[in-house]
């Protein structure tokens, strides 16, 4: 019998489009032979499946189901693909956990956790296993004054919105005048906004998955952006960055990176698949936290699937690992 898995895709911030695209790599790699897909389009709108002659159906919320000919179909397992609000923040894990439904990412306090770049830093930090920037957290309904901010940290900076992600409505701020807008165009994509000073290095990112309890480490990737930094159109624009994998770095540097990286992993709770990413600091030989991405990008391009591929596996290997991984009880 195939086991009945609800993909999950879309969701409620400007990482709708960029979530499409991840579920259709996903379902495009779920082995057919071991598992019946419904793709779930996640809106505000409605939660719809839409069969393959066109049939729109409704998600029953009461208990997660869908009812196609009269058959109640119920799932085994929901695989999460949503970037952003409700798939990355924890609201759909609090959910899920309430019915009883296993799922492929991190739990809801871990996910609640890493989505909040702030409160995850202040967290990170007090683990005393990796360097954080310094930084400071202000909130639209609070009076904050970009002076102020600028004599607790030291230019350049980036803002950035504290909840959210693909590097929407992030700046790098170089002189005090240009603070304020900066802060204008965070406030923009959320309520509440990060200021933290920019660390030179180099940024490298690692991806990271448990099957059958063992921390299994994917290859390191190096992102080189012509921009000044790692923003939207660097991300999502061919030619634009140069991700490179594995990373060019030393065995050292590596270590470095893989050891800190499942100790996170570890201490923060993760499941399923999680990339965290950091800054080396080659004038101090110092490695940054930047942020721990629970639910990373999956399109065919992106960096988790690069690594998986350098590492000598199939995506489909990959997601069945992982998706069996979460109904294990």
């Amino acid at each position: 019998m195939k086991k009945n898995i609800a993909l999950v895709a879309g969701g409620y911030s400007g990482e709708y489009v960029i979530s499409v695209q991840s579920a259709e790599t996903i379902e495009k790699n779920l082995d057919s032979s071991k598992y019946a897909v419904y793709k779930i389009i996640v809106t505000r709108e409605g939660w719809r499946h839409t069969a393959t002659d066109g049939t729109v159906y409704e998600i029953d919320k009461n208990d997660f189901s869908l009812n196609i000919g009269g058959s109640k179909i119920k799932f085994d397992a929901v695989f999460i693909g949503i970037h952003g609000t409700p798939g990355e923040d924890g609201r759909l894990q609090g959910y899920f956990e309430m019915l009883d439904i296993p799922y492929t990412s991190c739990g809801m306090v871990t996910s609640a956790l890493t989505f909040n770049k702030s409160y995850c830093n202040k967290v990170v930090a007090a683990l005393n296993v990796v360097n954080v920037s310094k930084s400071v957290h202000i909130f639209r309904d609070q009076p904050h004054d970009p002076a102020a901010i600028l004599q607790e940290l030291r230019l350049p900076v980036f803002v950035k919105p504290a909840e959210g992600g693909s590097s929407i409505g992030m700046s790098k701020v170089k002189t005090a005048e240009e603070l304020p807008a900066a802060i204008e165009k965070a406030f923009k994509e959320d309520n509440q906004v990060l200021i933290e000073e920019f660390i030179k290095g180099r940024e490298l990112t690692i991806g990271l998955y448990k099957t059958n309890g063992t921390l299994n480490v994917l290859p390191i990737t190096e992102v080189v952006s012509s921009k000044e930094f790692f923003d939207y159109e660097a991300k999502y624009t061919p030619g634009v960055s140069n991700e490179i994998t594995p990373a060019p770095v030393s065995a050292d540097i590596t270590a470095l990176v893989q050891k800190t990286a499942s100790t996170l992993y570890n201490k923060l709770n993760c499941k399923g698949i999680t990339r965290i990413d950091f800054i080396y600091e080659e004038a101090t030989g110092k490695l940054y936290f930047l942020e721990a991405n629970t639910m990373p990008g999956q399109s065919e391009n992106s960096l988790v699937p690069q690594q998986v591929r350098a590492a000598g596996k199939t995506l489909q290997a990959f997601y069945g690992e992982v998706l069996e991984e979460c109904m294990k009880k």
